[in-house]
């Protein structure tokens, strides 16, 4: 931007400065000022002015309206967004220093310009739309001029559309007077009685359009066109006010549909004669069909209570089968147990005796070894009162040569463990005898839970050490009343399905978890295996369902562990999510109803909470 630098230049552009309105004080091509209102409206500091011309600023649009060599309505001014704000300049020559220039008076249109634009365009995609839609459409102006008519119009009617756009009678080639297009109208207050006259009483409110009219009208024959019924559909067209500034109508050909209307109209006519003549003889038949039905609803009545009965019935066996089925099942599972079960306590008991005698023996045997190494320590002591000299070296390098310290060291160790693979192995024969629980009666006891848990993890450790890691998570619980081997069982399958579970190559973990509620307890067993399919999940507890290959499994286990919470007046409930992991939950009251609680009324208060 240049600047001039006389002073009375610089009052002069004080002054402008002032000014609300945008100027701009412009020489040739240079742009010797800007006041601060333009400033604002464009985003610019002054400094940002400095060194540019007017066309590098503006561009060629303002070089040529300032040369008088074009004339515009606005000219646009760059944003450093890209976008464009508009003015509309006014240019008064003046005098600055003596030097001729231009006073720009800059106008913001910006609003104006781009509502004009949307106008246009959204013009531009109405005419687009008319055009391009393929019934016959034209619109009339504020004067009843056609100003649009599309292709479909020129050929319902057989008007070009050259010759009928800006014209108020283009209706009379087709015996429409100006002004009687149903178009014209709905312009303004409608007249039904006219018409109902007009289109002999063939038109209604449009139940679409609000103020639009539909009507059927019949056109003779005229140039190429053959006569023909029309379907006509007008609606007014408002403007942002409300105010009506034309209408449009559409022409649908419904020619075939009047004719179709014609031969139904006549068939109905004609069926209407059969009809009558049927119906005398059909009034004759329908007193003994009557008589008939009335013989037939009698025996299908009967027939249908025999139906019914016998459906019961049926129902009734199936039912008696299925529940003959699953007892026979459950049967076979609990016989398996406790086969299973007395060969364990068996097992149990055989091996019992030896490990007895073994673990007294070793008792005896750490004693003895305490006596000796006693003994050994005193015959050490004892050792330099040896007169001899080559006895002692003698003792001496054997003692070195046998490493005594160590010898003695090591022999506690071995004593140590094996004395406590002696205790492991009574554990896992208790926890096999606790598991199976044929040592005990049939009849509902008070256990610890957790003692249960434990002896079937202990069982089942073979099944889960290779897979996956166990967490426990147990609250304080009360024992409760129920019949534990069969709960064992319950804990078993879930435990085996959950390690099962485990995706091939990596570990997981399966996390068991107790809490007491309300007089409840609440057992959970959660892995983060593979998870289940909504789908799999609906039929998990239907007899014989399975997932695992052929030969891998019966499908019974979690129909009879079903089986056997119910029994318990409890419930299990399960979730799963693929890919994530499955959760089992067990609710079994403390204490059962009615016949099963027999005993002590003192609950007892349970095991210790572990973790």
């Amino acid at each position: 931007m240049d600047t001039l630098q006389t002073g009375d230049s610089r009052q002069s552009f004080l002054l402008l400065d002032l000014i609300e309105v945008g100027v701009l004080v412009i020489e040739g091509e240079s742009l010797l000022f800007a006041n601060s209102a333009f400033l604002r409206t464009v985003g610019l500091e002054r400094s940002a002015l400095q060194g540019h011309g007017l066309r590098e600023l503006a561009g060629e649009s303002w070089i040529d309206f300032t040369l008088g060599q074009s004339w515009a309505d606005a000219l646009p001014w760059p944003m450093a967004d890209g976008s464009d704000r508009w003015f509309e300049v006014s240019l008064q020559p003046s005098l600055f220093g003596g030097r001729p220039v231009q006073i720009a008076t800059c106008t913001d249109v910006t609003t104006r310009m781009r509502a004009e634009s949307a106008e246009a365009s959204m013009l531009q995609m109405l005419t687009e739309i008319i055009e391009s839609y393929p019934v016959g459409t034209f619109v009339l102006d504020r004067e009843h001029r056609i100003s649009h008519c599309n292709r479909a119009c020129e050929i319902i009617t057989g008007l070009s559309a050259n010759d009928i756009i800006g014209r108020d009678d283009a209706g009379l080639a087709l015996g429409v007077a100006r002004g009687e297009w149903l178009a014209d109208k709905v312009m303004g207050p409608v007249d039904e009685a006219f018409l109902r006259q007009r289109y002999q009483g063939r038109f209604w409110p449009s139940p679409t359009a609000e103020g639009g009219y539909e009507a059927e009208m019949f056109f003779p024959a005229h140039g190429k066109q053959s006569a023909r019924w029309l379907h006509a559909a007008a609606a007014p067209l408002r403007d942002a006010t409300g105010q009506i500034v034309g209408a449009i109508e559409t022409l649908i050909d419904i020619t075939a549909r009047k004719a179709v209307e014609a031969e139904l109209q006549n068939a109905h006519q004609a069926a209407e004669s059969l009809v009558a003549e049927r119906t005398r003889e059909l009034q004759s038949a329908k007193s003994e069909l009557e008589r008939d039905i009335a013989r037939r609803e009698e025996l299908e009545l009967t027939m249908h209570e025999h139906l019914r009965e016998v459906t019961r019935l049926n129902s009734e066996l199936h039912l008696a089968q299925d529940q003959l089925i699953q007892s026979q099942q459950q049967l076979v599972q609990n016989e398996k147990l406790a086969s299973i079960g007395q060969l364990a306590a068996g097992v149990a008991h055989e091996i019992n005796n030896p490990i007895g005698y073994v673990f007294s023996n070793f008792g005896s045997l750490q004693l003895y070894l305490d006596d000796l190494l006693g003994l050994l320590d005193a015959y050490v002591a004892a050792e330099g009162m040896i007169g001899d000299e080559a006895l002692r070296a003698s003792l001496a390098a054997l003692r070195e040569k046998i490493d005594l310290a160590y010898l003695k060291e090591d022999v506690l160790d071995l004593m140590r463990e094996s004395r406590e693979g002696i205790e492991r192995v009574r554990k896992i024969v208790q926890d096999l005898k606790d598991f199976s629980h044929v040592d005990a009666s049939a009849d509902w006891q008070w256990v610890d839970l957790h003692r249960g848990l434990e002896s079937t993890l202990n069982v089942v450790n073979n099944e889960i050490k290779y897979k996956a890691d166990v967490i426990r998570d147990y609250g304080v619980l009360p024992q409760i009343q129920c019949l534990p081997s069969q709960l064992n069982q319950v804990f078993m399958n879930l435990l085996v399905n959950a390690a099962h579970a485990m995706p091939e190559g990596r570990r997981g973990s399966i996390t068991v978890r107790s809490r007491a509620e309300d007089g409840q307890v609440r057992v959970e067993i959660e892995d983060n295996g593979s998870g289940m399919a909504p789908e799999v999940m609906q039929r998990i507890f239907d007899p014989f369902f399975t997932t695992k290959p052929v030969g891998k499994g019966t499908g019974l286990g979690l129909s009879l562990s079903f089986g056997i919470i119910r029994k318990h007046h409890g419930r299990i409930e399960v979730s799963s999510t693929p890919g994530v992991g499955t959760c089992f939950t067990l609710h079994l009251p403390v204490q059962q109803a009615g016949d099963a609680a027999n005993s002590d009324p003192d609950i007892p208060t349970g095991a210790e909470e572990r973790s």
